[in-house]
């Protein structure tokens, strides 16, 4: 596998913003449905250290796919739990797709008009950008897939939470099946996950349109 470092140090604002943006946004919410789990837990701050784990974190440098600390919630606290729990799950898509948009935006109104041309830190700067923009619709369609522990799955499967045993069984061997795909493709090198065109419709599209307007 190869590893470029100097590439890595692109990535890494992108992630971490994304990330934490991400996490964040779901323990934000939760508190705003009644929770306060996450709240109690530190995790209602926009500080990455409290998101970010350190081996989930490594593993998405390294190999394109990792994790950052789940924020957990207690569904009894919440006001209304069948809805609460898909504004929780969207929030942290919707969060990444929100942060797109505004790097995009920054991108083009600042970085890429004012920093135009071709001195090395500039360029330098504009590939930060434009890693963030595509890292955070990255996260957003990704966490997406509606395979357990990923937000989708909060989505397709909330109406089997009435039935314990069966959600348990969904997400148990949900996250096997999340897990297994994602051997196979650091394995075989095979994207297992083809979410690469819909990522890249979102940037330049997003990119396109801001620009015109």
């Amino acid at each position: 596998m190869d590893f470029d470092i100097l590439r890595t140090l692109k990535f890494l604002p992108g992630i971490i913003i994304g990330l934490t943006v991400h996490e964040f946004s779901h323990a934000y919410i939760a508190s705003k449905c009644g929770d306060t789990t996450s709240k109690d837990q530190g995790r209602l701050t926009l500080n990455p250290l409290k998101h970010i784990d350190p081996l989930g974190f490594l593993m998405l440098l390294v190999a394109g796919f990792g994790w950052a600390k789940p924020v957990q919630f207690n569904e009894q606290n919440l006001r209304n739990p069948k809805t609460d729990v898909m504004k929780i799950a969207v929030a942290g898509p919707l969060s990444n797709a929100i942060t797109a948009m505004i790097l995009s935006i920054i991108f083009l109104l600042f970085v890429d008009i004012n920093l135009a041309g071709y001195h090395k830190g500039n360029q330098i700067l504009r590939e930060i950008f434009i890693y963030g923009i595509y890292i955070n619709w990255g996260l957003m369609v990704f966490n997406l897939i509606p395979i357990p522990p990923l937000d989708g799955s909060h989505l397709l499967f909330n109406y089997f939470r009435k039935y314990p045993k069966t959600y348990s069984i969904l997400v148990r061997y949900g996250t096997f099946v999340l897990l297994g795909l994602i051997v196979v493709s650091i394995i075989t090198k095979i994207n297992v996950f083809p979410i690469w065109p819909v990522i890249e419709f979102l940037g330049n599209g997003f990119l396109s349109l801001f620009s015109f307007l």
